[in-house]
């Protein structure tokens, strides 16, 4: 079985995180979006929120597991018997970032990691960009994945 995880804050979840898990079914059989805890980052949504939202978008699709973590990412990899992470890209500098970190990844635990560039019309969306939005009462639909509910 190919397992892979999709790490991120995602906060939240994006048209463009969608596309990427999308395409990563195509030649993964499962992938757990794993949704990082990070004490330093200002988050809108509390972390049960963030898994609750994408679990019930992924509600019907059983390949899609959603879990949080707070460890490195490739312990979580492993504990969920990943063997590879796939990341999606939009910028060079997103290349360069994570170009390092598979680097060391690949190095401390064996583990692959799959680069997906992201769809052209998708590269100016940013979970930063949609709380921004949030954040003065704008309409985010056209933002975040058809039926994923934000309340």
């Amino acid at each position: 079985m190919r397992r892979a995880i999709f790490p991120g804050t995602f906060d939240p979840f994006t048209i463009g995180h969608y596309s990427i898990v999308t395409r990563a079914l195509t030649f993964m059989d499962e992938v757990t979006i794993g949704i990082g805890i990070n004490e330093n980052k200002n988050t809108y949504f509390p972390i049960e929120k963030r898994v609750e939202m994408i679990q019930k978008l992924y509600k019907n699709e059983p390949r899609i597991k959603v879990m949080s973590y707070d460890c490195l990412t490739i312990d979580f990899a492993q504990q969920v018997g990943a063997q590879f992470i796939v990341r999606g890209i939009r910028t060079v500098k997103d290349f360069e970032y994570e170009e390092t970190i598979a680097d060391i990844n690949r190095k401390l635990a064996g583990i692959e990691t799959i680069l997906l560039f992201t769809e052209p019309e998708l590269t100016c969306i940013s979970s930063t960009i949609v709380r921004e939005l949030l954040s003065y009462n704008k309409d985010i639909s056209m933002f975040i994945p058809e039926g994923m509910e934000i309340d």
